[in-house]
């Protein structure tokens, strides 16, 4: 063998080598990645057959569903919420700054005729609707553009919490094929709450309401309409149109922390006896009313006695931080409006 046909040999071997090994090491990558597809497009399938079911009608599925995939940032966003909260200081001095305060004034004067028939309505104070919308999304400036569809398929895929996100997918696409929105405009955040005052599709179906008329519900843009089904479901809820959320008060330190919990309540005037006042040292309300003490962050942090309506915004949000910046947000924009 000629020292050409020698190198040839080799250099054919060494190749032959390289090809094997290169295989060897990306097929279990490829396999894996055509099993995953083929497995969403199985699960894909057998959703229709079940969202078909539900009621939900084939042209629906076939232009809402035609192109969805998962979206990995969005299990990425799932599994890694941050482990680090704000303190309830911090937390209420970004949500209640002053441009917030002020825009929140402007709204409420802007659209003071529709709101004030939304609360003859459904006898809510006007204040508390928009500083709901104010918390939720800046007065609809942050509303936020992910694909609702999109990310509630991703999220029912997912594992973690795959039945709940499965139910708010098929509301979501009820409420496209009942033509409330198309799909491409039903946007929001990768959680799947949607429009101006970031509505699940679940609260969509139960308490959003057709404000003015015209045969459909929009969240989005109709003022009327978002207005209107944050005040139905505060009503709905059990919001009380002449009483307030709470108010924020001083503890002495010697309170007893066995009374502090949303799990007891007392007369004003009993709370008063225990030597709480508001903060500025003057006597609670002489008023008939119930309250629970609440401290957020324990004995060392802010006290405030809450209503029959602070349980109320905890169900719109189970976050105190929430309940706390809505009510406060609400006592900035202005008393009795």
């Amino acid at each position: 063998m000629t020292l050409f046909s020698l190198c040839r040999t080799v250099r054919s071997w060494l190749l032959s080598v390289l090809i094997a090994l290169l295989f060897g090491y990306l097929s279990p990558v490829v396999a894996v990645a055509q099993a995953s597809k083929t497995e969403f497009s199985a699960w894909l399938t057998a959703l229709k057959q079940e969202a078909l079911i539900t009621g939900i009608s084939q042209s629906t599925l076939d232009t809402a569903l035609a192109k969805v995939k998962p979206l990995p940032w969005i299990i990425k966003a799932d599994r890694n919420q941050p482990e680090f909260k704000k303190s309830l200081d911090n937390y209420l001095a970004g949500v209640l700054s002053s441009k917030r305060v002020q825009r929140g004034q402007r709204m409420l004067a802007e659209h003071r005729q529709l709101l004030m028939r939304i609360a003859r309505k459904y006898q809510v104070q006007p204040r508390f609707i928009v500083a709901l919308w104010g918390i939720e999304t800046y007065y609809g400036r942050h509303t936020g553009k992910v694909p609702i569809i999109a990310a509630l398929v991703t999220l029912a895929y997912d594992g973690r919490r795959s039945d709940y996100f499965r139910r708010e997918l098929f509301n979501a696409l009820k409420i496209v094929d009942a033509g409330h929105i198309g799909h491409a405009q039903m946007v929001g955040s990768w959680a799947g709450a949607m429009g101006q005052v970031q509505f699940m599709p679940s609260s969509f179906l139960g308490y959003a309401v057709d404000g003015n008329a015209d045969g459909r519900i929009d969240l989005w843009q109709t003022r009327e309409d978002y207005l209107s089904s944050a005040a139905n479901y505060l009503a709905k809820m059990g919001w009380q149109g002449n009483r307030t959320w709470g108010r924020e008060v001083r503890v002495p330190q010697s309170f007893n922390p066995d009374l502090v919990g949303l799990e007891r309540s007392a007369a004003l005037r009993s709370w008063q006896r225990k030597g709480i006042r508001l903060t500025d040292g003057a006597d609670l309300p002489n008023a008939k009313l119930s309250a629970s003490l609440l401290q957020p962050e324990g004995a060392a942090g802010r006290s405030f006695l809450v209503y029959r309506n602070y349980r109320t915004l905890l169900k719109w949000n189970r976050a105190h931080s929430f309940a706390i910046a809505v009510g406060l947000l609400a006592d900035r924009l202005g008393a009795g409006r």
